[in-house]
């Protein structure tokens, strides 16, 4: 089975057994709560769209292992071509669901752990990388949601991993056997990681000798014994909770999910060890999977600026506001910022080149300015949209009141009626449309769906400053200032 469908994939969360805490208890069914479901239903789309044929060539790849057809969230990049499908494919999902789709980190995940295993074998002599080969093989073969998990908590900043009052604050090998290991810490922020079958530990930054137990890499199920996960808040997440609220989610059937992912004293079989003390390669794997990361907000936040951008101008239109030159001038910018981020994420793309294991690489370089520009350009994108919306957008009734029958005004009218009546815009437009689409934009500007749309654009896959430090790496201003004395006539 190379291809699940989306229902299959549902039902096969089902079999697991994660441990879920939410609002300090314990959620046995959490596949189905009202808040969780919408993140499912995010993972759930890369599984549909890759059974549609219109989309085969950006959803499905060959297998550069086994040669099989295979959702593209599990391959290996075997080209530029390759890379550039990668960022089309996930502009279509967001467009798709106006939301995070949570698959994106385990694909950088396998595609930075493949190239760093296979030269830390060469140095070593290891079997790191064939162990890792194996294990993708079986992610492919059965289409497994893999959460690529990197982000400690990290403690007091100002301090290495090994000199932290509690140790624990970086996840790290507390005992090794002779058939494994077993660790302890946690993992932050992750994305989708209640929604996937396994996760694939990465370590959280470059490390020295002294932090040879916190240079781990393995992967495990997410029902391990002794993991379990703790669900992160989201702004306005219990409304999802609330009876006749449909049109107050604003994106009711798609959301994120972020979570705080617990070892506790879990064992990792020797199979799926990827690394284990090796400090002198958590860099070169942090790096590689940054870059890769940092490649896909140039899909997935323009697949949702393009959803953003649409509801403005409906906003405008249902307000009869539409043909004002300033509204036409503002969507015009919007488009222009976003296609700017998308034109970043295609050329870090088609720089790609190969690395010693055969899957390719983005440059680098293009890759950390793409990032720099989402921590800047949704945030624009968005005040932009607030400004057509208007203020309605975040001052607006419920829809309880907007159903209410209970009689207030003086002629026997109801709650319901005065809001249809004075929330009221173009004649040709119900009131519902209007309302609907401006709480949708209070959703991606202010509510759960900012979340995933301007605060992980900026913080995601590495805050603005770890962008700005790769960049001044990579930039080669020693190079710049040569090109400039040949120019200028200057003498070396």
């Amino acid at each position: 089975m190379a291809l699940m469908t989306a229902a299959e994939y549902i039902e096969s969360l089902r079999k697991l057994k994660t441990r879920v805490y939410m609002f300090g208890e314990k959620v046995d069914n959490w596949v189905d709560h009202p808040i969780i479901r919408p993140s499912i239903n995010c993972v759930a789309m890369t599984y549909a769209l890759a059974q549609q044929p219109e989309y085969a060539d950006i959803m499905t790849a060959k297998s550069s292992i086994t040669g099989k057809t295979i959702n593209r969230f599990t391959h290996l990049h075997q080209s530029a071509d390759d890379l550039v499908k990668k960022v089309k494919m996930q502009r279509l999902l967001g467009q798709k669901t106006a939301s995070c789709f949570q698959r994106c980190v385990g694909m950088d995940a396998f595609n930075a752990v493949f190239s760093t295993t296979f030269e830390l074998d060469e140095k070593y002599g290891t079997d790191y990388h064939q162990r890792f080969v194996k294990f993708l093989e079986m992610v492919q073969e059965e289409d497994l949601t893999v959460d690529g998990a990197m982000t400690d908590p990290k403690g007091d900043r100002g301090k290495a991993p090994h000199q932290q009052e509690d140790p624990d604050l970086f996840l790290h090998i507390v005992e090794r056997r002779e058939d494994g290991i077993v660790v302890r810490g946690a993992k932050a922020h992750q994305t989708g990681s209640i929604n996937s079958h396994w996760h694939i530990i990465m370590p959280t930054q470059a490390m020295k000798e002294a932090d040879a137990d916190y240079a781990v890499s393995f992967a495990c199920p997410s029902d391990a014994e002794g993991l379990y996960m703790i669900y992160g808040r989201q702004s306005c997440d219990t409304r999802k909770l609330e009876e006749k609220a449909d049109i107050d989610l604003g994106n009711r059937k798609f959301g994120g999910q972020e979570a705080l992912v617990v070892f506790d004293d879990v064992f990792i079989p020797n199979a799926y060890i990827f690394m284990a003390g090796e400090y002198d390669f958590a860099g070169m794997m942090v790096e590689r999977f940054a870059g890769y990361h940092r490649q896909s907000y140039g899909g997935c936040k323009v697949g949702v600026g393009d959803v953003v951008i649409g509801a403005a101008a409906l906003a405008a239109e249902y307000n009869g506001a539409e043909k004002a030159s300033h509204v036409k001038d503002k969507l015009i910018e919007m488009t222009h910022l976003n296609e700017t981020l998308y034109s970043c994420g295609i050329a870090c793309s088609c720089e790609g080149c190969a690395t010693k294991a055969g899957n390719y690489q983005i440059d680098l370089l293009l890759a950390n300015v793409c990032k720099q520009n989402i921590t800047r350009y949704p945030y624009e994108i968005v005040r932009l949209a607030e400004d057509i919306a208007g203020g309605l957008m975040v001052t607006m009734p419920s829809q309880a009141d907007f159903e209410s029958d209970t009689v207030v005004g003086k002629n026997g009218e109801t709650v319901g009626e005065i809001c249809q009546k004075y929330f009221a815009g173009r004649s040709d437009v119900s009131t519902e449309d209007r309302m609907r689409v401006l709480r949708f934009l209070e959703n991606i500007c202010l509510g759960s769906a900012a979340v995933g749309y301007r605060t992980e654009s900026l913080h995601g896959a590495g805050s603005p400053q770890a962008q700005r430090i790769m960049i001044g790496r990579q930039g080669n201003i020693e190079g710049k200032k040569d090109l400039a004395k040949i120019i200028a006539g200057i003498k070396k």
